[in-house]
């Protein structure tokens, strides 16, 4: 009897994994959010980000991933503008809680770029450091699901974003 019980639930959870959130094999994605940088004078408040990205998904705990986001734009005391922009390289590993729904930590490399412009002259920064993050992660059918995240670019750096996440 607890040979066929064991047996039932080896096969209860091999079933599940093929539904899991995680992708597995090739995907990309888009994403939507926003910016903090704090403690820097003049810079106010969060600002839109836009970014992009592709993965790859070993199984359904481990995947890598890059990509590139636009971080914002920011207007500092009306005569410069601060504009950042972010690539990264991650592995993530993913915490199944349902079929459908996943947590995930992110740990990787990532290049800030800052560019400050001001009456005419142009200076840029980059910034090489770790990148962390946590996220949610909910598979609407196969192929879609949906992520929001919280990453930390740089030190004074916090990115909140939604993505659309499409498996090839």
């Amino acid at each position: 009897m607890l040979k066929k019980f064991a047996a039932a639930a080896a096969l209860a959870f091999v079933a599940s994994s093929a539904f899991a959130a995680a992708p597995v094999a090739f995907y990309g994605g888009v994403d939507l959010g926003a910016t903090n940088i704090d403690d820097v004078a003049y810079v106010d408040g969060n600002k839109v980000s836009v970014g992009a990205f592709v993965g790859y998904g070993f199984n359904q705990n481990f995947a890598v991933e890059v990509g590139y986001r636009q971080l914002g734009k920011w207007d500092i005391a009306g005569f410069a503008d601060l504009k950042a922009k972010q690539t990264h390289v991650s592995v993530l590993g993913f915490l199944p809680l349902n079929p459908q729904t996943d947590v995930y930590a992110r740990l990787g490399y990532n290049k800030v770029k800052a560019e400050l412009s001001y009456f005419g002259e142009e200076l840029g920064e980059d910034e090489d450091r770790a990148l962390i993050g946590l996220g949610l992660n909910y598979s609407f059918n196969t192929q879609l699901s949906g992520r929001v995240e919280v990453q930390k670019p740089a030190s004074n750096v916090t990115n909140v974003h939604a993505a659309l996440v499409w498996k090839f």
